[in-house]
């Protein structure tokens, strides 16, 4: 049965994830995943390895992302067993002040690696549409998330 301590634990990559984005690191970024981890990007990017992804990022740090912050809120975290955690949230990159609404909807599968350490496995970020979500509550309420009514 997972503990306060393994939700602090699961908490505490998502810091590490933020905090390695500041600092532009991309090996350090990259190190929170685990070798075989999926990384699928708001604009449909896949990407395969802990390498493909540190690749990328070393990238988007150096070019599109260069300057930016990572603004992150977890909205739950589901254990599914004792070493599976998923987490969704929502995220942003930033530069300046953070953002007070985030427009990406994350999900990050964790496992916990042997040796203890929590390891994000797969990640999916989708860009909200705000817009085209309001238009499709409106022609057809039963589209409306229960949290939203």
């Amino acid at each position: 049965m997972p503990t306060d301590h393994d939700t602090a634990a699961v908490t505490a990559v998502l810091r590490e994830l933020t905090d390695a984005w500041a600092r532009h690191d991309a090996q350090a970024y990259g190190d929170l995943f685990t070798e075989d981890a999926t990384y699928v990007t708001f604009v449909g990017t896949v990407y395969s390895g802990r390498r493909d992804i540190v690749e990328s990022h070393r990238t988007l740090f150096e070019k599109m992302l260069k300057g930016t912050r990572l603004a992150d809120e977890v909205l739950d975290i589901r254990f599914y067993g004792p070493d599976v955690a998923v987490v969704n949230g929502r995220g942003d990159s930033y530069k300046g002040k953070r953002p007070d609404k985030l427009s990406k909807v994350q999900t990050y599968t964790l496992v916990r690696e042997s040796g203890g350490q929590w390891r994000i496995a797969a990640f999916q970020n989708t860009k909200r549409k705000p817009l085209m979500e309001s238009l499709s509550y409106k022609v057809a309420p039963g589209l409306i998330p229960a949290a939203e009514r």
